[in-house]
């Protein structure tokens, strides 16, 4: 989203953090795994993963290959210097298996569920080379300046909670624990679309901050998630629409709701093609203005926000 011409969000809005946005499949090539997008399809992967035979096209990640991620996240710290952290975007070992084992975007799944019980060996073996692979991923993007990753596990809520807790939490965890051993300080935000049914399983993750969804009750998600956790979200990115008074009190009852403590403001997903600026800009002017003595009788904090 541009405010003008050559002028980047970061310049429009300046807000405490920017994310470097790149699709979750962008490391695929350099494990193994080509793919082509497709104007009407989208990601296309034309030798899908799904047999013993399948599995050995893949190899270690080829870092060298994702060289221009790791100077996109160079450029961008030394832009933004100290005034905003910068997030790192990753994919979770099951939503990026998805693609690969479909061979595109889905709405179904039934493929990869189909898997789960006439090929686990096979599945079990793709999830944990991508769990590895996506650990290095995530450490040389520490290295090359993200202070804080976010993993995406966008497709996780397409499982019923049990399968989750079988065929995504473990590789989650995994990732969890080699990145925390290796970069200790480096925050992880974990977010899944309608994870309504699974904030519980996902704080089990170890992760620092769990992203809400606009699905879920802001309150309601802080009184299951308890206060030692942080939380991301969630204005509903609809909500940008509406006018621009509204979208000023949905703003303020998220933050209320939130808690003076732990709480990065932020949407409930990504911003909406055709999103009026004006309602972007009004969002960061809203959040700024906020303090917590407005909305509570104790102390006055500033918000925090990203886009």
């Amino acid at each position: 989203m541009d405010d003008a011409p050559g002028r980047k969000p970061w310049e429009a809005f300046h807000p405490d953090g920017v994310i470097i946005f790149s699709d979750i499949l962008t490391p695929l090539p350099a494990f193994g795994v080509p793919f082509d997008i497709e104007e009407v399809r989208g990601p296309v992967i034309q030798s899908p993963i799904y047999s013993e035979e399948g599995l050995k096209s893949l190899h270690p990640i080829d870092l060298e290959k994702l060289h221009f991620v790791g100077e996109s996240l160079r450029i961008l710290r030394r832009e933004v210097g100290g005034n905003a952290a910068v997030l790192g975007f990753v994919g979770a070992p099951w939503t990026i298996a998805t693609y690969i084992v479909e061979g595109c975007t889905t709405r179904t799944y039934t493929t990869i569920k189909t898997m789960c019980h006439t090929a686990p060996h096979v599945l079990r073996a793709l999830l944990s080379h991508l769990a590895q692979a996506i650990s290095d991923y995530i450490v040389f993007q520490v290295e090359s300046g993200a202070h804080c990753i976010q993993i995406f596990d966008s497709w996780g809520g397409q499982l019923p909670p049990d399968m989750w807790e079988r065929w995504s939490r473990p590789y989650i965890e995994e990732i969890v624990s080699i990145v925390k051993n290796k970069c200790p300080q480096t925050p992880l935000v974990l977010y899944i679309n309608g994870n309504g049914g699974l904030l519980e399983r996902m704080k089990a993750t170890g992760v620092d901050v769990i992203g809400l969804d606009w699905t879920v009750d802001m309150e309601d998600g802080r009184k299951r998630l308890g206060k030692e956790i942080s939380v991301q979200g969630n204005v509903d990115p609809a909500c940008l629409f509406s006018p621009l008074p509204a979208l000023t009190e949905e703003i303020q009852r998220v933050v209320k709701c939130a808690g003076q403590r732990g709480h990065i403001l932020n949407l409930g997903h990504g911003v909406l093609v055709g999103t009026p600026e004006e309602a972007v800009a009004h969002f960061f002017e809203v959040a700024r203005s906020l303090k917590y003595d407005t909305l509570y009788q104790d102390r006055a904090v500033d918000s925090k926000l990203v886009v």
